[in-house]
């Protein structure tokens, strides 16, 4: 018998998450949506069953699954830890067509690893992280907690990627050039990173420069 699972959060990345739920042999009953204003409808013929709210506010929390779909790192933990909280479970969802590495360290919780990623030996990644389809993460490297990588993401080997941290879309690392990207830093689309990556750093470009900061 499937396990039954919700979904939180209501976009366009809604239906992918769906996908990859499924994939995982779950059965989505439902959505939640940041607020009441689509409460009763549908979207992809699932029911939106109510705000955030009305779910913590409900009670059913407790001994049910959940997926968020969100990409921002900070709603997704927040999200993560009430959900912990009350008694729920965010399962880790691995799509069969990965590489997984017998010698990676994923956590149990909240890890979502789309199709076609490859984890290669001796990595860890950390709580609630996401890795969209067609990435790489080479070995000996750590991704933190609340990271949110996007598709054909490649990140070298021996390098720490902290908690908070985005890459966007085909971003490079370079394996031993590349020894930290800091906490809630954010990586652009395409970026060649050559060196070390500061806490709080907005940087893009080939090979990426420091362009601002983030403010969370």
């Amino acid at each position: 018998m499937k396990q039954k699972i919700y979904v939180l959060g209501i976009g366009h990345n809604t239906p992918v998450c769906i996908d990859l739920a499924t994939a995982c042999n779950y059965d989505v009953v439902g959505l939640y949506h940041y607020n009441d204003s689509r409460t009763g409808e549908k979207d992809h013929d699932f029911p939106i069953l109510g705000s955030f709210d009305d779910l913590f506010q409900s009670g059913l929390v407790k001994g049910n699954h959940f997926i968020l779909s969100m990409g921002d790192n900070q709603i997704r933990a927040s999200l993560c830890k009430r959900i912990i909280e009350q008694g729920g479970f965010v399962p880790t969802l691995i799509h069969p067509n990965t590489v997984i590495s017998s010698f990676s360290k994923i956590s149990n919780i909240g890890v979502q690893i789309f199709p076609y990623v490859h984890i290669m030996a001796d990595v860890e990644i950390g709580d609630n992280s996401v890795i969209l389809s067609h990435s790489i993460i080479t070995h000996s490297t750590t991704i933190g907690k609340h990271c949110y990588l996007s598709l054909n993401v490649v990140i070298g080997a021996y390098a720490k990627v902290e908690d908070f941290v985005d890459v966007g879309m085909g971003a490079l690392s370079i394996s031993g050039k590349v020894n930290v990207i800091g906490h809630h830093s954010y990586i652009g689309a395409r970026s060649l990173i050559t060196k070390d990556v500061p806490a709080h750093a907005i940087v893009l470009g080939s090979p990426a420069r420091i362009i601002g900061e983030t403010t969370r």
